[in-house]
């Protein structure tokens, strides 16, 4: 039986990861593409959520829990490479975090941007990293 109030979307070990994390902890919530798997043998808890889009597990986190607003960026993205920037490539995904973060948060919170190797060594001190299909 579903609790009350949780989204169905977040799976028993998301909840129990979420429940278990403290100030400053970092959650990445990855695509099907990130080398979660490698990267969480440096110690982030690995969870798997095949084929739950990303949008979905943001809005359904920030449902239960707030973003952590006494650190400098509480959201971080994987900038695109350089060849990606250089032909225009559009990340409409993007728009689509920021609203749901404008929705749940009560303040304005700016997404920052990390080059690719910088991203993975901060995934490497996260908490947990959260594998989408």
């Amino acid at each position: 039986m579903p609790l009350k109030g949780v989204p169905n979307i977040l799976s028993p070990d998301l909840l129990y990861v979420l429940a278990s994390m403290g100030h400053g902890d970092e959650i990445i919530l990855a695509d099907a593409h990130f080398p979660t798997s490698s990267i969480c043998r440096f110690g982030p808890k690995e969870i798997r959520a095949d084929g739950i889009p990303i949008p979905k597990l943001l809005e359904g986190i920030l449902t239960l829990m707030p973003l952590d607003k006494y650190v400098s960026q509480p959201v971080c993205l994987m900038d695109k490479v350089p060849e990606d920037k250089a032909r225009g490539l559009q990340t409409p995904i993007w728009t689509e975090y920021q609203v749901i973060i404008d929705n749940k948060e009560d303040s304005q919170i700016n997404i920052e941007k990390l080059e690719r190797f910088k991203f993975y060594e901060r995934a490497k001190r996260a908490f947990a990293i959260v594998h989408t299909g």
